[in-house]
C-alpha cells in the first residue's frame, strides 16, 4: 500500500546513526529528511509533513518521549506513525514509548531487515487511515447516484483491506468470509432490520484488521506467546478501531466498534477494557460468539480443529476456558437456533 518515495523523517542527535539509517532507507527508494534534535524535528514538520518518523529516545534538551507526546497531541501530526529507536531494552521504556503514542519501537543496533519490515507495515497503516479519512470527504461531495456507486466500491475496498491483513496469517483463510455469514444469519434470527444486516455483513470481517500492525515475530510465532507477546497481540483491538474510526461510513463505524470490543465478554472478563453487559456494543456481542465458534472449529498452530458438536457444547455448557457467562444471554439463546446453519456455513466455506 505504501507509495514509492514515501518521506521518512529520521530524528537522532548522533549523526553516525542518522547516516546509517539514511543509507539503509534510501536504498529502498524512500525520501529521507533528517533532524538532530527534538526542537529541529518540530520545526521541520511545520513546513513539511513526513509519512513516518523514526525517533531516537535519548537526546539532550528534549528527549524522544517528549517529542512523541507533542506530535500525538497536535491534530496535524497525530496520525503520522512514530517508530521509537532506542538503546534501552527495558520493558518500562518500551511501555512508556507506546504510552506516549508511538506505534512501534526498535532497539539499537537496528537490524536492516527488521527496520524495513516495520517501516513498510507502518506506512500501510497510514495509507489505510488516509484512505478512510478521504472517503468521508468524497461521500459528502457526491450526488445520490454516485453515492450508491461509491458504497459498492467501498465494500470492495473493505474486502481488499481484509485480505491484506488476512494474508499475514495463512491459517485464517476463509475465516473472515464465514464470519460475515454467521453474523448475517444471527441478525436475521434476531429479527434485526435490513440496514443492520447489511452493515454487519461488511463490518464484521474487519474485526482483526489491527493485526496488520502486529510485528511478524509475534504474529507468526509458532510456539506459545510470552506475557509481553500477548500484550502486544491484544493491542490489535485498539489498533483496528484506530484504523477504522476515521472512515465515517456506517460500515467503518460499526467496524470500529467491533474491532475495539469483539474480545469483551458479557461477564466483564474480556479485553481490552474489561467492560461488561450492555456496555458492550451489540454488534460486538454478536460478533464475539461468531468469532468464538469459528476459532474453535478451525485448526491453528497451537490447537487442533474441533467438530461442530463439541464446539456447541463448549459454548453452551463451557469447558473452563470458554463459559456461557461470556456471552450475551439473548445472543447465546439465538446461537442455539443458528447452530445447525452455522455448521453448513463452515462446511460450505471451509479453508
Amino acid at each position: 500500500m505504501e507509495k514509492p518515495g514515501s518521506a521518512i523523517l529520521i530524528v537522532d542527535d548522533d549523526q553516525t546513526n542518522t547516516r546509517l539509517l539514511e543509507v539503509q532507507l534510501k536504498s529502498s527508494g524512500y525520501q529521507i529528511m533528517t533532524a538532530h534534535s527534538g526542537g529541529e524535528c518540530l520545526e521541520q514538520i511545520k513546513a513539511h509533513l513526513p509519512d513516518i518518523i523514526l525517533l531516537d529516545i535519548m537526546m539532550p534538551e528534549m528527549d524522544g518521549f517528549d517529542v512523541a507526546g507533542r506530535l500525538k497531541a497536535d491534530p496535524r501530526t497525530e496520525n503520522i506513525p512514530v517508530i521509537m529507536i532506542t538503546g534501552l531494552a527495558d520493558r518500562e521504556s518500551r511501555l512508556r514509548a507506546l504510552g506516549m503514542g508511538a506505534e512501534e519501537f526498535l532497539t539499537k543496533p537496528v537490524d536492516r531487515a527488521e527496520l524495513l519490515v516495520r517501516v513498510r507495515n507502518m506506512l500501510r497503516l497510514k495509507e489505510y487511515q488516509n484512505f478512510l479519512a478521504d472517503y468521508n470527504r468524497v461521500l459528502e461531495q457526491s450526488v445520490a447516484e454516485r453515492t450508491r456507486e461509491l458504497r459498492e466500491a467501498y465494500k470492495d475496498t473493505i474486502l481488499t483491506m481484509v485480505r491484506a491483513a488476512e494474508y499475514r496469517d495463512e491459517d485464517t483463510g476463509a475465516h473472515v468470509q464465514r464470519i460475515s455469514f454467521y453474523c448475517l444469519d444471527m441478525a436475521e434470527e434476531l429479527g434485526l432490520d435490513a440496514e443492520f444486516r447489511d452493515e454487519i455483513f461488511y463490518a464484521s470481517p474487519m474485526h482483526d484488521i489491527g493485526k496488520i500492525a502486529i510485528p511478524d515475530a509475534v504474529m507468526l510465532k509458532p510456539g506459545a506467546l510470552t506475557p509481553e507477546d500477548w500484550a502486544i497481540m491484544k493491542s490489535h483491538a485498539a489498533t483496528g478501531a484506530k484504523i477504522l474510526e476515521k472512515g465515517g461510513s456506517p460500515y467503518t463505524r460499526m467496524g470500529a466498534e467491533i474491532a475495539q470490543n469483539h474480545h469483551e465478554r458479557w461477564d466483564g472478563s474480556g479485553y481490552p477494557k474489561g467492560i461488561a453487559g450492555e456496555a458492550i456494543p451489540f454488534a460486538a456481542r454478536l460478533m464475539n460468539i461468531a468469532d468464538q465458534y469459528d476459532a474453535l472449529r478451525s485448526k491453528r498452530p497451537y490447537k487442533p480443529a474441533l467438530d461442530h458438536e463439541r464446539v456447541v457444547e463448549i459454548i453452551t455448557v463451557g469447558d473452563g476456558r470458554t463459559l456461557p457467562a461470556h456471552f450475551d444471554p439473548q445472543v447465546l439463546d439465538a446461537f442455539g437456533h443458528c447452530a445447525e446453519r452455522w455448521r453448513g456455513i463452515y462446511d460450505a466455506h471451509a479453508d
